[in-house]
C-alpha cells in the first residue's frame, strides 16, 4: 500500500485528506510541523506528499525546496489558501510536483495524488530510490543526498540488490545468490569486505549510515530513525 505523509496543521483539513485517501486504499501518516514534517519525509520512505503552504516551524515552500535540495524526489502535492498564479508558480518552481488551492473537492485532490503515484511508478521501473539515495538503472548513476557515487560494478549490483529488498533482512546467502550468482560459501568474507566498501561510499560526512548489520542474520539497508 503506497504511504503518503500528509503535513498539514489543520487538524480539519489534515483529518479530510487521510479519510479521502483511505477511501482510496491509500495509507497517510500525518504531521502538523514544517520541520517535523521535513524530518519525517528525510527519514521514513514516502511514496507522496501533501504539503501545505503556510505552516508553523517551517514554511512549505522551504520544506520542498530542502527537500529537493537533500536529492529527495518524493512527488509533493502542494495545498495553499494562496491562489494567484505568482504563488503557484513560486511552489512548482521550489520543487511542487502539482499545486492544489483552498478549498478543494476531496475527490480531486485524491485524483491528483493518484496521477502523481502513476508518475512515479512509471518513474521507478528505471530508478529506486530510498529515503536520499537514488539508483539511475538506465545511465547506471548512483547519488547520495545529490552526491554522485563511484561504483564499480559489483557494488552497483550489490546496492541494486539491497534498494530493491529495503527495509528487509537479507541473509549472506541471499545476498551471494541474487548478486554473485552461485551458491553461497560460508568460509568467506567476500560480502563483508564488499558491504564495508559500499558503507565508506554511501556514508559521507553528517549521513546516516543505511546498511544495517543484524547479527546472526544478515544485512538490511534502510532509511535512519
Amino acid at each position: 500500500m503506497p504511504r503518503i505523509l500528509v503535513i498539514e496543521d489543520d487538524a480539519v483539513t489534515a483529518g479530510e485528506i487521510a479519510a479521502e485517501l483511505a477511501v482510496h486504499g491509500l495509507d497517510a501518516d500525518r504531521v502538523a510541523d514544517g520541520g517535523e514534517g521535513l524530518r519525517r519525509a528525510c527519514t521514513q520512505a514516502y511514496d507522496l506528499i501533501t504539503l501545505d503552504r503556510m505552516l508553523p516551524g517551517m514554511d512549505g515552500i522551504d520544506v520542498v525546496a530542502a527537500l529537493r535540495g537533500r536529492g529527495i524526489d518524493t512527488p509533493v502535492l502542494m495545498i495553499s489558501a494562496l491562489s494567484d498564479v505568482d504563488e503557484r508558480v513560486r511552489g512548482l518552481r521550489a520543487g511542487g510536483d502539482d499545486y492544489l488551492t483552498k478549498p478543494f473537492a476531496p475527490d480531486e485532490m485524491a485524483a491528483r495524488v493518484e496521477v502523481l503515484l502513476r508518475r512515479r511508478q512509471a518513474q521507478e521501473q528505471t530508478r529506486l530510490c530510498v529515503a536520499d539515495l537514488e539508483l539511475d538503472l538506465v545511465r547506471r548513476v548512483a547519488r547520495r543526498a545529490g552526491r554522485p557515487l563511484t561504483l564499480l560494478p559489483t557494488e552497483f549490483r550489490l546496492l541494486e540488490y539491497l534498494m530493491r529488498n529495503h527495509g528487509q533482512v537479507l541473509t549472506r546467502a541471499m545476498i551471494f545468490e541474487a548478486v554473485w550468482g552461485f551458491h553461497f560459501d560460508p568460509g568467506t568474507n567476500l560480502i563483508d569486505v564488499h558491504i564495508a566498501r559500499l558503507r565508506r561510499k554511501l556514508d559521507g560526512p553528517g549521513l546516516p549510515s543505511l546498511i544495517r548489520t543484524v547479527r546472526g542474520s544478515g544485512y538490511l539497508l534502510a532509511p535512519a530513525g
